[in-house]
């Protein structure tokens, strides 16, 4: 599976596979079809105190980054990172889509690392998240 990020007021593309929407408000501005999702998944999306803590925070990247991913070590975020694991079965292209204005560091970045298989969530690293794991990286493509 191919995982790739993108805002969510640049337009949509046949590319951009399964599209998922994966912060916890909607964007504003944005109708529901211009948007052209697949999926809207909150729970992946940091919590409203994380999410107003980096906004006046913005400099502490790396700390929002660790709390971010223990977050994302509850059993809600589990299900929702497997409907992603979902999608990318069926479409080998999944997009992370987001409104923030940073492109550089936000919840989206962390989150396509994580499904990737390249981070781990510090905690909760039971037999959901291993089989997670490898359901991940037997999905990719062989080079």
């Amino acid at each position: 599976m191919t995982v790739n990020i993108k805002r969510v007021y640049e337009l949509p593309s046949p590319e951009d596979g399964a599209r998922v929407l994966v912060d916890r408000l909607w964007p504003r501005g944005v109708t529901k079809e211009a948007a052209a999702l697949d999926a809207w998944l909150k729970d992946l999306a940091p919590s409203d105190e994380l999410r107003k803590w980096y906004h006046a925070h913005r400099q502490q990247w790396a700390k929002f980054r660790e709390q971010y991913l223990k977050e994302l070590s509850s059993k809600k975020a589990a299900a929702a990172l497997q409907q992603i694991y979902d999608l990318g079965k069926h479409n080998r292209v999944v997009t992370l889509v987001y409104s923030s204005t940073d492109e550089e560091r936000n919840n989206a970045i962390v989150l396509k690392q994580v499904v990737e298989g390249d981070r781990k969530p510090p905690t909760g690293t039971g037999p959901v998240r291993v089989s997670a794991a490898k359901r991940a990286r037997a999905a990719r493509p062989r080079a």
